[in-house]
């Protein structure tokens, strides 16, 4: 029993073998006949006109052709694709912020601070008011050194007192 599925395994390999030999020898035949090798030649150029004719038809007529339709595909799937990335993004800064604590916690913390800055600002503004105020003086004048011409002030009788005079108008530094 078991001599006979060999045999016939073999029987089997040996007629397929011999059938794909025969079958790859037509089909090389084919190939070289230059009257075969012409026409397929013929079909692929014609299948070419009738496949450019009918993207022409469709584009006149406005009618997505099969591969306008595929990068259409492509590039929603491209879109979806980075629209789930800056959904997953937004999702990591909500777990942020959720794990950081409530905001009314900061806003409080802020309005403190502020608080606290306006009353130092008051104290400040107090204690400058207490302050006596700053004594002006008057620039001291050489005695042998020339006043530059045309801002000579006409001489007075009487010198001024030290406390009362104001100090002289100096031009911005650019």
């Amino acid at each position: 029993m078991h001599g006979e599925e060999g045999g016939a395994d073999g029987l089997r390999g040996r007629l397929t073998k011999q059938g794909e030999d025969a079958l790859g020898r037509v089909a090389q035949e084919l190939l070289e006949n230059p009257l075969i090798n012409s026409a397929i030649a013929r079909a692929f150029e014609a299948r070419e006109r009738a496949a450019q004719a009918q993207e022409m038809a469709f584009g006149a007529l406005n009618i997505p052709s099969a591969a306008d339709v595929e990068r259409l595909t492509r590039r929603v799937r491209s879109v979806s694709q980075r629209l789930e990335g800056i959904e997953d993004g937004v999702d990591r800064v909500d777990e942020r912020l959720a794990a950081q604590g409530p905001v009314g916690e900061d806003a409080d913390r802020l309005a403190g601070i502020e608080a606290r800055l306006t009353a130092l600002t008051e104290e400040i503004a107090a204690l400058r008011s207490a302050m006596p105020a700053p004594r002006k003086r008057a620039p001291a004048k050489k005695k042998n050194a020339p006043e530059p011409a045309g801002e000579a002030e006409p001489q007075k009788n009487a010198p001024e007192p030290a406390g009362e005079a104001e100090p002289p108008a100096t031009a911005p530094s650019s």
